[in-house]
C-alpha cells in the first residue's frame, strides 16, 4: 500500500482536554479541509487526563482530508510556571526576580521535556531549561 500523500502539517497550542471548533482551531484546519468536529473530539480524547495544561499537537493533514495527531510536551515556560504555582513569569526579569527553581526541579522539567527538545544530553536540557527561566526572571540554584 502506497503511503498518503501529506498535504500539509500544522502546530497547534491548545489546551488539554478542552479544544473547540472556535479559533484558532477551526480556521486552521477548515482551509485545508478537515473535518474540525473529527480533530477536536480525537484530540479532546488524547488529551482528556491533561486538563487545563498547555498541549502542543502536531498535526499531519493528508490530501484525502484525514490527519494524524502528534502530541508534544508542554511549553517550558508552562512547565517552570506549574513547578512554581506562578501565573506568569516576570515583566523586567533582569529586575523582579519571581521565584526561585531548585536543582531537582530543573532536571524534572529537563527530563520531561528532553523527547522535544533538540538535544539528547541531559545537561544541555538543563542549560536550556535555566535560559527559559532566567528569561522568566526565575533565579536557578
Amino acid at each position: 500500500m502506497a503511503s498518503k500523500k501529506i498535504k500539509t502539517i500544522l502546530k497547534l497550542n491548545l489546551m488539554g482536554g478542552s479544544a473547540t471548533p472556535a479559533p484558532p482551531t477551526g480556521p486552521a484546519l477548515g482551509q485545508h479541509g478537515v473535518p474540525i468536529m473529527d480533530f477536536v473530539n480525537k484530540y479532546n480524547e488524547l488529551t482528556k487526563d491533561q486538563r487545563g495544561e498547555s498541549i502542543p499537537a502536531q498535526v499531519t493533514i493528508y490530501e484525502d482530508r484525514s490527519f494524524d495527531i502528534e502530541l508534544k510536551t508542554a511549553p517550558v515556560a508552562d512547565l517552570i510556571k506549574q513547578a512554581l504555582k506562578l501565573k506568569k513569569g516576570s515583566a523586567e526579569p533582569n529586575k523582579d526576580k519571581v521565584g526561585t527553581l531548585t536543582k531537582e526541579q530543573v532536571t524534572q522539567i529537563a527530563e520531561k521535556k528532553m523527547p522535544d527538545l533538540n538535544t539528547n544530553d541531559l545537561n544541555q536540557a538543563i542549560k536550556i531549561i535555566q535560559g527559559t527561566a532566567r528569561s522568566m526572571g526565575i533565579t536557578t540554584k
